[in-house]
């Protein structure tokens, strides 16, 4: 074969191989799991093919979300999702914070990854300055004017800083006590220790969560029976209301007692700041 007909074979098979190519959207940071592989919390062999086989059933998950409801939901809000999915996972993983709860919490804050903070400083969380913060900073106006946020390199690192924001600050301690696929509590939990200041917050969590299935990734990560747990407890709350009327001489610590669960808990799924409850008040255990 003479050299012209070798550039014309070889043309050809570019031309072939790009046309099979998918059609689906590019992303911004695509891939992000084979960065994080790296990382020290996953550091055995065994440890990666593990997260390997969460992330390939975590895009399965994503593909049939994207099958069955693709086009009903905002394509924003499901590129957001396809993106970052993997590192909510690995999270998840790492810091058993809920990858529902993350990835719900990146797609409020950041506006799928479209807000003027988001697209300046990689800041997916919303997380200001605060005290003894070293690293970049960038101004933004936000509750006040020119307000300081923090500034990462990547967006992953902004996930980094958000587990690491949750898990070093003794205001969402009791976030921990919760069980890692009870997303409810956790979206009240970061409410009532004050990381926004809308009273809507939960709701606005909950819902994500629900209308794009986010409750599935906790399950990837969790294991099949976990799926099973959940359906029962949903059967378990039809039945009993999941919640106790308060009667005199009723308090905090004997409700949590009688109902196998603890002060900490009731409080952060009730919004309390305080010990004190009135007679007749509706507790709610989950």
């Amino acid at each position: 074969m003479n050299s012209l007909l070798k550039i014309g074979f070889i043309l050809l098979l570019i031309m072939a191989f790009t046309s099979c190519k998918s059609n689906k959207k590019a992303v911004s940071y695509q891939n992000p799991q084979a960065k994080a592989i790296e990382k020290d919390r996953i550091s055995t062999p065994q440890e990666k093919d593990q997260f390997r086989q969460i992330v390939a059933m975590s895009d399965e998950v994503f593909d049939q979300l994207e099958e069955k409801l693709g086009s009903s939901l905002n394509p924003y809000t499901l590129e957001y999702i396809d993106n970052y999915k993997d590192i909510a996972v690995r999270k998840m993983i790492e810091y058993k914070i809920p990858a529902s709860i993350t990835l719900a919490q990146g797609v409020l804050e950041s506006g799928n990854g479209r807000s003027e903070l988001t697209r300046k400083a990689n800041n997916h969380f919303g997380i200001k300055c605060h005290k003894g913060w070293t690293g970049k900073k960038v101004h933004h106006d936000d509750d006040e004017k020119h307000e300081c946020f923090r500034k990462y390199n990547h967006p992953e690192e902004s996930f980094d800083d958000h587990s690491m924001f949750l898990t070093s600050r003794s205001r969402y301690a009791a976030l921990f006590e919760l069980e890692s696929d009870d997303y409810k509590a956790w979206a009240k939990g970061l409410k009532n220790a004050g990381y926004a200041t809308d009273r809507k917050y939960p709701d606005k969590l909950i819902k994500i969560i629900e209308d794009y299935k986010l409750y599935q990734y906790d399950d990837v990560v969790l294991g099949v029976d976990n799926v099973k747990k959940r359906n029962r407890k949903k059967q378990e709350e039809v039945v009993s209301n999941n919640y106790v009327i308060v009667n005199k001489g009723d308090t905090l610590y004997s409700i949590a007692k009688n109902n196998s669960t603890t002060v900490e808990r009731i409080k952060v799924l009730n919004s309390l700041t305080s010990n004190d409850l009135n007679i007749g008040q509706k507790i709610y255990l989950d």
